[in-house]
């Protein structure tokens, strides 16, 4: 690379500064300065960044190293401005490509960003709040860079092609560079609490009638339910209510409210618990924000441990075996070469299935350098390659076992007791959670998972339901509820029969599900997914372009 000037050089020696004559951060933001100030010289030169950040770091040894050598009374910290944590991605902000050319089936989405923790979350969470469907995804994170391409449809398994919603996936994927613009907001999908309201964790035992009690008791307490999200698994059942002031609205503050709130809510669960039964009850009182309700619920169950009643297929481990079984297969060895331990898992495909088990592994802190995700008839292949947060690998085998039980826990937390799903539509108010699960209780239903919030004035989400013994529900009671209720209040779901053909996303074309059949049934060896992730990020790669700031 050819410059035009030679850049100013940085003073690297500190010994004329006297760090008892200053205060703890002066000397670091004249470094901080000097190197903005070499970048700003050449700032169209990519490589400048990596000086940056090197130097960065050796400042703050060296500051570390006299603090030690001097044995100072008071050890003097060089100050880290928070705005310094987004100084990479103000230098090479992310961009995201959204590709209808190169695919017939498909919408691609690249992402080109400065890698962080989390992001690889952050992107999966983006899409499947959009109820989008990620077919495949090809990952690259290492060197402190992420490059992302995500195939995707709609649920029908059609191409994104309506331009708000191109525009909201660009500027949501690269959230943290500013808000979301007028024009790219998307009324009617957004079903997410308010950053005001109560939220109510709850981890206890499975039982009929359970969400029922809770939501009369919320009711006789003053509280308006605004969101309700609850998922079961196993004999263990974890939910969050978000709630507001019933009669006036807006958060409950009052300290002596919310203790008698907590107390009558334990009251309820403790009732059909045995003594030193594992059972919580929290109410967190608003804060920054919340995190993702779907991604939180993993967080309790994994708290609650119900990942230890969880075994995954433990067959023979042959390809005649696991080709014909759909249970879920986590296998996780050792890559010494590179110090990554792979983490390949295969299991049913489904929707979410990606953003289930990315939750998995970071929040168990394991940092996602490669992957690889694809799927093959109603199946589907994730592999990864991680390292824990700390840089240590998986060393012992208690540590192996515990992420293959958290990882299949994670993939069949959303289905393990699925059940039919009944759509509600009504205007929202204070006690219509309580009268609706009161009549399916009344009529022997049991709820297995609930996912619904509000929208515009109207409560709006889905309910599904088993009889008490968590059995298919006969249709003759479910046409009795729903005549109680109010036939235009909740309805059957009328699904398109998401299916998988081939990929994640249900394809409507019978030509592209025969092939993908034919393809499967033939005898050949599988496809290694480790082989394909550097080809693919190689071809990826050369297809990003430069980003300018």
């Amino acid at each position: 690379m050819k410059f035009d000037a030679e850049p100013p050089q940085l003073e690297t020696s500190y010994d004329h500064v006297n760090l008892k004559d200053v205060g703890p951060s002066a000397t670091w933001r004249q470094a901080c300065l000097k190197l903005l100030h070499i970048y700003s010289y050449q700032q169209n030169q990519q490589c400048y960044l990596l000086v940056v950040v090197t130097k960065l770091q050796k400042i703050t040894h060296t500051f570390a190293k006299e603090g030690r050598k001097k044995k100072m009374e008071i050890i003097y910290r060089p100050y880290i401005d928070p705005e310094f944590e987004f100084l990479i991605e103000r230098i090479y902000p992310p961009w995201v490509c959204i590709d209808n050319d190169s695919y017939k089936d498909c919408t691609l989405v690249k992402v080109d960003s400065a890698n962080k923790n989390g992001i690889l979350l952050e992107m999966v969470q983006v899409l499947t709040d959009l109820d989008l469907v990620i077919s495949k995804s090809y990952i690259s994170s290492d060197g402190g860079w992420f490059m992302d391409v995500f195939h995707v449809t709609d649920q029908l398994g059609n191409k994104i092609t309506d331009e708000s919603l191109i525009l909201y996936i660009q500027q949501a994927l690269c959230a943290s560079r500013g808000g979301i613009s007028k024009e790219a907001r998307l009324p009617g999908r957004n079903v997410t609490p308010g950053l005001k309201d109560l939220a109510l964790e709850m981890t206890s035992k499975d039982r009929p009638g359970l969400v029922s009690e809770i939501s009369a008791v919320l009711v006789e307490l003053g509280c308006n339910i605004t969101t309700a999200v609850a998922w079961t698994h196993g004999t263990r059942a974890a939910s969050i209510f978000y709630v507001e002031d019933g009669l006036e609205g807006g958060p409950i503050t009052d300290p002596l409210r919310l203790a008698h709130v907590q107390e009558q809510l334990e009251n309820v669960v403790k009732a059909h618990h045995e003594e030193g039964e594992k059972r919580s009850v929290r109410l967190t009182t608003p804060a920054g924000g919340h995190t993702h309700k779907e991604r939180r619920l993993h967080q309790l169950m994994y708290a609650d441990e119900d990942y230890e009643s969880c075994r995954g297929c433990d067959g023979s481990g042959s390809s005649a075996h696991k080709k014909g079984c759909d249970r879920t297969h986590v296998n996780i060895e050792s890559c010494k070469e590179k110090r990554y331990w792979i983490v390949n898992v295969r299991s049913r495909d489904r929707p979410k299935l990606l953003f289930d088990t990315v939750c998995a592994l970071t929040d168990l802190q394991y940092v996602v350098f490669h992957a690889v995700v694809a799927s093959r008839g109603t199946l589907a292949d994730q592999e990864y390659f991680v390292r824990h947060k700390d840089g240590y690998t998986l060393n012992t085998e208690s540590e192996r076992h515990k992420l293959t039980l958290c990882l299949v826990a994670a993939i069949e937390r959303r289905i393990s007791q699925q059940g039919l799903r009944l759509d509600l539509c009504a205007k929202n108010r204070m006690g219509l959670l309580s009268d609706i699960t009161r009549v399916f209780r009344e009529n022997g239903l049991s709820m297995s998972r609930i996912e619904i919030g509000t929208r515009d004035e109207r409560a709006v989400g889905s309910i599904y339901v088993t009889d008490a013994s968590g059995d298919e529900v006969n249709p003759n009671a479910v046409e009795l509820v729903r005549k109680e209720i109010g036939e235009s209040i909740i309805a059957v779901h009328k699904s398109h029969k998401w299916a998988p053909q081939g990929s994640s996303s249900s394809r409507t074309s019978h030509k592209i599900h025969n092939r993908r059949i034919e393809e499967e049934e033939e005898d050949r060896p599988r496809f290694s997914l480790g082989s394909l992730v550097w080809s693919h990020l190689e071809r990826l790669s050369s297809s990003f372009g430069a980003i300018k700031s």
